[in-house]
Formats: C-alpha cells, structure tokens, sequence
C-alpha cells in the first residue's frame, strides 16, 4: 500500500529555510521527516518566488518521500468553494497518479482555518483519510475527529461569515510558532492570539489583564518571541514584590554609594532591558510617586538612575500585566489616568479559565504530560492518566485560580497517588478549598456528602441574591424582581418573605 500524504504549504513552512534554527522546519518537513510516506502533493497558493527556496529546501527534508508540487490559485485563503475545489482536485489526482491501493493522509496545521475544515470535511466524507497535526513541542500526531464531532463542529464553521474568516486571516504577519505553547482550540482565545499576532512586530506598549493565573507572562514572551526584539533581553518584573523605597534603583538603577547599602553600582531593569522587552507584572501595585517616574521614562525614553546627575538613553517595548481593571483603579484615583493612556496602547484582555470550556480538555491533557515529564526524573514515579469520573470532575471544576491552580492541582494529585491512575477521590483531594468573590464557600466546587445540606445551599444562594437586588434597587422591589429574573414585586416579596430578607 502507498502512503500519500496532501497538504498545503503554510507560510511557516516557506520561513524554515531561513529561520530554521528558531522556529524549527515547519509542519510539512517535521511531518514527512517524523512519518514514512511514498509520496507528497503539496499545493501551493504562493508565487513562485517565495516558494523556489523552500522547493529546494525541502529535498534535503523530505524523508525519501517523492515530492509533487501543484500550484493552486486562490482569490483568498478562506474561500471556501475555492479550497474545496483545489483539494479535491489534488486527491483525484493523488489516487489516480499511486498505483496499487493508496493511504491518503491530510495535514491539517499548515494553511487557514478554513483548509484545515475543507479537509476534515473530505476526510470524512469524499476521501477517507487520516488527519494529522504538528507543533514544533508536540511533533507530529494523529488528529482524532470521530464524526459525531465533525457533524457538529463543521457546520458551525461553514456557517460563519466569510468576513470572520478573513478578520482573522487577512492582514496578519505571517503565522508565529511562537504562540504555540498557548494551548487553546476556543474562539475566545483564538481571537485574543490573532491581536497579540498583529500587535507582536510592532513597538507599541501593550497592556494584558486578566486574572490571577491565566498566563499573562507566558501570552507577554509569546509577543516578544514574535516581534523584531526577539534577539534582544525579556525583563520580567513583579512590581508587587518590590519595596516602594526600592523601585525607582530596581527599575532605573543607581550609583555606588547612593543610599545606605548601595555598594556597588547597579544597572537597573530598564537598562537591563536595553533593545528588548520589559515585562512589568502587576504594575497596578506600583505607588504613585513611582508612576509619576515611570511615566517620564517612557515619554522621554530616558532614565535617570538613583544617585546620578545625567539621564541615560533607553530603548524598550513595554509590556504590562496587570490583574486588577486599571480603568477603575484610574477612577477610585489609585492610578495615573496619563500613564494608564501611555502604556494601554494595545489591551489585550485573557479570559478566565471558566469562560474557556472548549480549552480546559486540551489544557488538562497538556498540563498533565508536564507533570508526567518532569515525574519521570523523581525515583519510583509512576506515570499518571486519568479516569473518566477524574477528568469529569476537573471539567466541572470553576477553577477560581485557573490554569497555575489547574496545573497545581493535577500535580499534587500526582504526588499523593502511588497508582498509575488518578481517581476522582484522588483529585478531590487535590483541589483547594475555593472561596467566591463574596467569601462564601463556592457553591459548585463543594464535595458530595460530608454534611452537603443542599437545601440550605440552595436557600444560601436566594439569600445572597435577593440581598444584593434590594441593595441595587435601592428598596424598589419592582425594580429588584427585574434584576433576579421573577415576574413582579409580589412574587419578589414572597421570595424575601420565604428566606428571611429584609426587603
């Protein structure tokens, strides 16, 4: 049987030649290198100028695979009709040019999103074929989508506008492995990765909130890795965790001598930073008189270390986390409204791992070959997987912490369970007690009996909710009922009457 593998070649691809050492050989060489086909059809919807390089590039990478290339012209990269087309042209083609029985095989990371769902829909249906995918950490794998899935998740995509898919494909610098270790698959964190794509090459400050544990600096070095600084220093600094007497040396530096214990001269962050990425975590904790300073530093583009006399010149990309809404901070007064402007130039806002469903399997299974990996060098480990009630519950989990409490929580479920599997009880007894925004106990993350009183949680919840609407309204309970969803004032005060609010 002939092993034929039909892909696109993805902008990814046509860099290895030249950047090989950075982002690796791209999904085709890394799949034709890690897989043994008798021969590939690549098509191609670039000119041949840029392909020629890669062409030959590939010869030496092609695993012994006999290489076809087939010149596909595409009025856009998301066209649908247009992809479709082109693959099923190239199939016919590839079974008619093997002779004997043929084992179609599709790529499915070079290329749009909208290749990648052409050839899942052929693979299920027209050609039946495997479907595979590669990352440069991963390598090469086998992509499972049972068709129940398909049925579901092709028609979805088929229906989205046109204009989405070209919002997210058109204009963008040319595909960044660099957000690879980003794990997600939902169309939240798509879109926030085809921003920070955009806003990556340039040198503008970028802001990025989110929530304790979403991955602020992880999403903060992806922009960096993708930008022209990439060769240059990324600086991180927690500005939580510096002494307001100590932030002005910490971040501009300062000369021997300058104050008590200054016993050597110091750079300073800023500098430390020179031609790169500073990287200033939490900047909502720096105190005023220290924003008053920071903000001349970056108009000026200039610091002046502790105990000098003459500034010195800086070059630096901003990057700032923060996990508070400065916008408030700015309001309650708490933050420089001008020095908020100046580094909220591009905001990118990462969403809570609650708000990202279609990522938690993935991240779950990512995070726990992390475990398994760094296990493998402790004595005796046993490697993990997890049972079906296990993942269950790791699924229905709010995960007030989210991916830094996900990934800890499977790990000391690693630790405390001698076994290669780990049960539910074994991630029960792994996750931390959660406190909700209001101090009260979490209502979902509470465990089955030891003393679960569910009417008296549920009488919990109405209380707490009923509270808040008559606060809000300010005693109208037409108004109150209106906020908490019953249909007027008199159910309203049947349902305070009922739980003991005083209304």
């Amino acid at each position: 049987m002939s092993r034929v593998l039909v892909t696109w070649i993805g902008h990814t691809d046509l860099r290895a030649p030249e950047e090989e050492a950075r982002i690796g050989v791209g999904p085709v060489a890394q799949a034709l290198s890690a897989r043994s086909f008798d021969r590939a059809f690549l098509m191609v919807d670039h000119n041949g100028e840029a392909v020629r390089p890669y062409r030959k590039w590939l010869e030496h990478h092609s695993g012994g695979a006999d290489l076809q290339w087939l010149h596909e012209t595409l009025s856009s990269p998301t066209e649908f009709g247009e992809i479709y087309v082109a693959a099923v042209h190239t199939c016919g083609k590839a079974l008619a040019d093997t002779a004997g029985e043929t084992s179609l095989t599709f790529h499915l990371s070079p290329g749009t999103p909208a290749m990648a769902a052409v050839w899942i829909i052929l693979s299920k249906t027209r050609f039946p074929a495997e479907l595979i995918e590669s990352s440069r950490e991963h390598g090469v794998r086998t992509a499972s989508v049972p068709f129940d899935i398909s049925a579901d998740f092709i028609p979805d995509l088929l229906r989205r506008p046109d204009e989405e898919l070209e919002r997210l494909s058109a204009g963008l610098p040319p595909m960044a492995p660099e957000f690879d270790e980003i794990v997600h698959r939902g169309r939240a964190m798509t879109r926030l990765i085809v921003r920070a794509r955009r806003v990556a090459p340039r040198s503008v400050p970028v802001l990025i909130e989110g929530e304790t544990g979403t991955g602020k600096e992880l999403l903060a070095r992806a922009i960096h890795r993708a930008s022209p600084r990439r060769d240059k220093p990324f600086v991180a600094v927690n500005c939580g965790a510096i002494p307001a007497e100590l932030v002005e040396s910490e971040l501009y530096g300062h000369e021997k001598g300058a104050f008590t214990g200054a016993t050597a001269r110091r750079k300073g962050h800023f500098l430390e930073a020179e031609g790169g990425s500073l990287f200033l975590d939490e900047v909502g904790e720096l105190p005023k008189s220290a924003q008053v300073k920071l903000l001349r530093a970056l108009q000026e583009g200039e610091v002046l270390p502790v105990g000098s006399s003459a500034s010195r010149e800086v070059d630096v990309r901003l990057i700032a986390a923060t996990n508070r809404s400065l916008l408030s901070e700015v309001a309650a007064g708490a933050f420089r409204e001008d020095l908020f402007h100046r580094i909220a130039v591009a905001v990118l806002r990462l969403p809570p791992l609650r708000d990202r469903r279609e990522d938690i399997p993935l991240l779950i299974d990512h995070l726990l070959a992390l475990v398994n990996r760094e296990g493998r060098e402790q004595p005796g480990y046993v490697e993990k997987k997890l049972s079906a009630a296990a993942r269950n519950l790791l699924l229905e989990h709010p995960w007030p912490g989210n991916i830094r409490e996900l990934q800890n929580t499977l790990s000391r479920a690693a630790i405390w369970t001698p076994g290669s599997v780990l049960k539910a009880e074994d991630i029960r007894d792994a996750l931390l007690p959660t406190v909700g925004r209001t101090g009260e106990s979490e209502v979902l993350g509470r465990p089955l009996g030891e003393g679960l009183d569910l009417p008296e949680v549920l009488a919990n919840v109405a209380r707490h909710y009923l509270q808040r609407a008559v606060d809000e309204a300010q005693g109208n309970k037409t108004q109150a009922a209106q906020l908490v969803g019953l249909p007027s004032y008199q159910t309203f005060t049947n349902w305070t009457k009922r739980y003991g609010v005083r209304a």
